[in-house]
């Protein structure tokens, strides 16, 4: 206790050197990751982005390495890679010792949705997205990886086009024409990919299929889904990439 309390000290230190203040829920929340995981600030295995925290790249493996695994199987996916377009797709499994039949991640990448820093390197990015999202899986991490996101700044400034659709009430099982219109309107605008969406939509409301949702539920997610593309379209493409292997089995 005594030296993760002194670890947790570190970081905090390190972590307002860099980043300035940081708000009482930022602290809890690297408090939680410092003893849960074991993640240094001073290593680079966490930093913070937009008011986050996001694990990196090297921070996994770390944390993998301290946690028995025992190897990691990455392939491509041919059937979702597009090499005319530059869009790459990995499927990643990560093992650990007792657990055989390994943790599952899919990654993509391509010039839309990463960094103009990395465009021409959209292979190796969906390969690392890939690995760190099993990784993620495997060892229980709820926070993105940096390398999962694209650019922050390139889409920091909404386009009048991007801006928040008001909420619509309607009727209906389903939410009614209008609620569907919003949300065929926002997949269009945001560029999302709509089975992904649909299976997001179904973890959202707790049902099996989006029939059984009620008309508040599918309203409520369409506005939650309106607001994070606005505020965070990287994060949400983040969240709905996790849902991957449901569309290729569905396949």
């Amino acid at each position: 206790m005594k030296r993760m309390s002194e670890a947790f000290r570190l970081n905090k230190r390190l972590a307002k050197h860099l980043w300035g203040r940081l708000s009482p829920p930022l602290l809890a929340s690297l408090q939680g990751l410092t003893s849960t995981y074991g993640l240094s600030v001073g290593k680079g295995d966490i930093i913070c982005l937009d008011g986050g925290w996001y694990v990196t790249h090297a921070g996994l493996l770390r944390l993998s390495s301290r946690r028995g695994c025992t190897g990691i199987h990455v392939e491509i996916v041919p059937h979702f890679c597009d090499l005319s377009n530059n869009h790459w797709t990995f499927k990643a499994t990560v093992f650990r010792v007792g657990r055989p039949e390994g943790f599952i991640g899919y990654g993509d990448a391509d010039p839309s949705n990463v960094s103009f820093l990395v465009q021409g390197a959209e292979m190796r990015v969906a390969e690392t997205r890939a690995v760190n999202r099993a990784l993620r899986k495997a060892y229980g991490i709820g926070i993105c990886s940096v390398e999962e996101i694209g650019s922050h700044t390139e889409r920091s400034t909404s386009s009048p086009q991007s801006k928040k659709l008001p909420p619509q009430r309607t009727n209906g099982n389903y939410g009614g024409r209008t609620v569907r219109d919003h949300l065929c309107q926002l997949i269009r605008q945001h560029q999302l990919d709509a089975t992904l969406v649909k299976s997001y939509a179904t973890d959202f409301c707790g049902v099996r299929t989006l029939r059984e949702a009620t008309r508040d539920q599918i309203e409520n997610f369409v506005a939650h889904l309106a607001d994070w593309a606005d505020k965070n379209r990287d994060a949400l493409l983040c969240q709905l990439n996790g849902y991957l292997g449901a569309k290729e089995g569905a396949a």
